[in-house]
């Protein structure tokens, strides 16, 4: 029965990159608060799944978050997906406290080096600078300070354009897990830094796709099929190890990275619009057909998207296949 239930989630896999654009590799930052929830450890094993493959090009990870391990973990886990050379940034000057159940554990554990982690605002637009026009998909996965951050930083010596103008020339899209649809409060918008998300929605001057709250709560990853597939030494499986002992967790962040990266009809979209977010970090949605940003709707059935990220949280596509 084990081996039937493995097949059919290769099949379901395989149905997945077949859709999936071969010809290029698709250029990712990846901004995440790699700290509280093991959903972000989870997106990033499913981006270096692809990398693997020639599928995405991660060009640097934007640690936000207070967490004092958080950045050595993203740090951990690159190296171990032998790719230490991806460059890490966080927000500096941020009072740090340890609160993570896993991001200790995962540095301490790792053979990364102690070499720091990179100011965000000047790594984000070192990136952007250097990447050609339209090219790069930006997805965060957590709350949006270091992207505001971006937005309003001025020309400088790294590009004479300001960060909105680098975002506008260099990013087709925005993936953004955040908000709650059609309205509602969820954690990335108001926890810590409500004023941030106002600022950063409201003046994204591209194409946003948020992936709600309501998108991933219903995708349960990260139990019996992970645990059984990796060597207990593997960062994923220590991380949801020490999350919950894989009793499967809801898979926010993956929903928004698999949209970004697939495009493919797992959701509906909605009509354009904007999100309206207030000082409490709620949200709302306003029609409007001029407005840049949409929202995912359920269409495919979310076990049938889980097949898809378990499979890529834990690397199961070789090349070959």
């Amino acid at each position: 029965m084990k081996s039937l239930k493995t097949n059919l989630l290769v099949l379901t896999f395989l149905f997945f990159l077949a859709g999936f654009p071969s010809w290029a590799q698709i250029k990712v930052i990846l901004d995440t608060d790699l700290d509280s929830d093991v959903d972000d450890v989870g997106a990033l094993a499913m981006l270096h799944s692809l990398e693997a493959n020639r599928r995405v090009d991660i060009l640097g990870v934007i640690v936000t978050s207070d967490d004092t391990h958080a950045a050595a973990c993203a740090a951990a886990i690159n190296t171990f997906y032998e790719r230490p050379e991806i460059p890490v940034g966080v927000q500096k000057g941020v009072p740090l406290r340890s609160f993570s159940r896993y991001t200790k554990a995962l540095a301490d554990e790792s053979l990364a080096g102690s070499k720091p982690p990179l100011d965000a605002t000047f790594l984000y637009r070192k990136l952007l600078a250097e990447a050609a026009d339209q090219s790069l998909v930006v997805i965060s996965i957590g709350h949006l300070t270091n992207i505001r951050h971006l937005l309003e930083s001025p020309p400088d010596s790294i590009s004479p354009l300001s960060g909105a103008e680098l975002v506008r020339q260099k990013v087709r899209l925005w993936s953004c897990m955040g908000g709650q649809f059609p309205e509602g409060k969820e954690a990335n918008f108001y926890r810590p830094d409500p004023e941030s998300t106002r600022i950063a929605v409201a003046n994204w001057p591209g194409e946003v796709v948020f992936a709600g709250w309501e998108i991933g709560n219903a995708i349960i990853t990260g139990s019996d099929f992970l645990k059984n597939s990796l060597p207990d030494t593997h960062p994923v499986y220590r991380a949801y190890d020490l999350y919950n002992q894989f009793f499967g967790r809801q898979s926010w962040d993956q929903a928004a990275l698999l949209y970004a990266l697939s495009e493919k009809a797992y959701w509906e979209l909605s009509e354009p619009g904007k999100v309206l977010v207030y000082e409490d970090g709620s949200n709302a949605w306003e029609a409007d057909p001029s407005g840049n940003h949409r929202y995912l709707k359920e269409k495919l059935a979310p076990q049938e998207i889980a097949k898809i990220l378990d499979a890529l949280m834990v690397g199961m596509y070789r090349p070959g296949f």
